[in-house]
Formats: C-alpha cells, sequence, structure tokens
C-alpha cells in the first residue's frame, strides 16, 4: 500500500500480545496504518486482520526473531525505507527470566540482555536516520518501574533505557523527534504468565491494566516527556525506590508457580 503524505505509520515490535498488542490498537486506532512485529508470523496475521477490520487501516506484517542480528537486520531495514517512513517506533519486544542471575544459562542471559538493550538501540538508530531527515518522529521504549530498583539485569536492561531514552528525547525534540521510555509495573498480560511466575507474590492494587499503561504513555510522549511512568501509585513507588538503600529496593526473589 501506499500511503500519501498526511498519513501515519507505526512500527510495534512484540505485537500480538500484552502492551504491545494494545499499542497496536490504540494507534490503529487514532489512524495509523502499522507494522506489526513478532515471531508468530500467523499470529501476526490474525492480529493484522482483525486490526483493518475493526479501525480501517493497513496492517503489514514483519516475522522477525529480534534475538538475532537476522531479525534485527530485517526491522531495521523497513525503518530506515524513506519511500515508507515509520513516523512512531515502539520498541516493546521483551522477556522475564524467573530464575536468579547465576541459575540462569549465560545463553538466556545473553539473548535477554539482546532483546532490552542492544535491540531497541539498533531499531532506535535505524529509526532517526529517517525521522531526523524528515524533522519528525516519535520513539517509545516499554521499559519500567523495575528500572529505579535493584532486581538483577532485569532493572539493568531497563536502566540502560530509561537513561537512553531521557537523553534522546532531550537531545532529539528540537530536530523534532520525541522519544519516550514508558515505565510500567505489575500489568495484566502475558508476560508473567510466560515467565512461569506466580503473581500473587504483588497485591491486587499493584496491578494496572494494558490500556491504562498505554493510553498514559502515548499522552506523555506527545507532550514531550523523556519518561512516563503510569499512574501516580507507580510515580511513589519509583520515587522511593530511588532514594532508598539498594538492599530495600531488591525485593523478595520471583517465586515460580506450584505444579
Amino acid at each position: 500500500m501506499t500511503t500519501r503524505a498526511n498519513e501515519l505509520t507505526a512500527l510495534v515490535t512484540g505485537a500480538t500480545a500484552g502492551l504491545g498488542a494494545e499499542f497496536a490498537r490504540r494507534l490503529a486506532e487514532a489512524g495509523h496504518h502499522l507494522v506489526l512485529v513478532a515471531r508468530d508470523e500467523q499470529r501476526l496475521k490474525e492480529t493484522a486482520e482483525e486490526l483493518e477490520r475493526d479501525f480501517s487501516i493497513s496492517a503489514e506484517v514483519l516475522s522477525a526473531d529480534l534475538t538475532t542480528d537476522v531479525g534485527v537486520s530485517a526491522v531495521a531495514d523497513r525503518l530506515r525505507d524513506a519511500t515508507r517512513p515509520v513516523d512512531v517506533l515502539v520498541n516493546n519486544a521483551g522477556i522475564g527470566l524467573l530464575k536468579s542471575f547465576e541459575r540462569n544459562e549465560l545463553d538466556e542471559e545473553r539473548r535477554h540482555l539482546r532483546l532490552h538493550v542492544q535491540t531497541p538501540m539498533e531499531l532506535s538508530h535505524a529509526a532517526l536516520e529517517v525521522m531526523l531527515a524528515r524533522g519528525k518522529g516519535r520513539i517509545i521504549n516499554v521499559a519500567s518501574v523495575a528500572a529505579f530498583a535493584n532486581r538483577g539485569t532485569y532493572s539493568a536492561a531497563k536502566a540502560w533505557q530509561v537513561t537512553f531514552s531521557r537523553w534522546a528525547n532531550i537531545t532529539y525534540a528540537k530536530s523534532g523527534v520525541q522519544v519516550t521510555a514508558v515505565c510500567p509495573g505489575f500489568t495484566h498480560t502475558e508476560f508473567h504468565d510466560r515467565m512461569g511466575m506466580d503473581k500473587s507474590v504483588a497485591p491486587r492494587f499493584l496491578w494496572l491494566t494494558a490500556e491504562r499503561v498505554v493510553r498514559e504513555g502515548l499522552e506523555d510522549n506527545a507532550q514531550g516527556k523523556g519518561v512516563s511512568i503510569p499512574t501516580r501509585r507507580y510515580k511513589v513507588v519509583s520515587f522511593f525506590a530511588r532514594i532508598l538503600p539498594a538492599k530495600l529496593t531488591s525485593g523478595p526473589p520471583r517465586r515460580p508457580l506450584e505444579p
């Protein structure tokens, strides 16, 4: 499909479930055409068909494993295509590791770091090539309030996303590109289920809906904020996480579901 000059396109990674699916839906509702990225091609096609039907937009599918060089290169090439510019990039794809660092396989930790740090860095770099040339664009990196705590390599990776997004927003805002790290807390998605985590470790009042996280994240990005922390309760949580001693923000270990 050839888009007209006044039409917008958004590329969303991890677009078939959780926050990624909600970002795609919300952006489609606002009239954006979509490029949907995930590993499961069949699920991508089903998601694309649903969004095209519901919102009368065009949804392109791009099946890619973003823990591999081949997969990231395919998405980066799409972002660099100035003949079909992407106006909004949502770096959402992510995974969680249930076990502690020393119990994880090194390859698991490498994939985790790749997906949360190297991949969004490479895709942001590719997107910026076109966005800066056009003088406009938006990048959203889905981070976490864990970025402000001390929860192993997940916190470390998300802290990179926050620091990078805050810096990039200051640096590129004058050129028309807004960059935001969205930092949700516990959110009702498939993320924790895929980890096999017992979700009862977090009290009910701490759980957020994907709809609220995405709505506030998009609003904050549109307002030019470098960091978006949905809800007042998590703004408070993140504030104390930053000022309390590190040993108090390490938290209890994640608990697996009982077999």
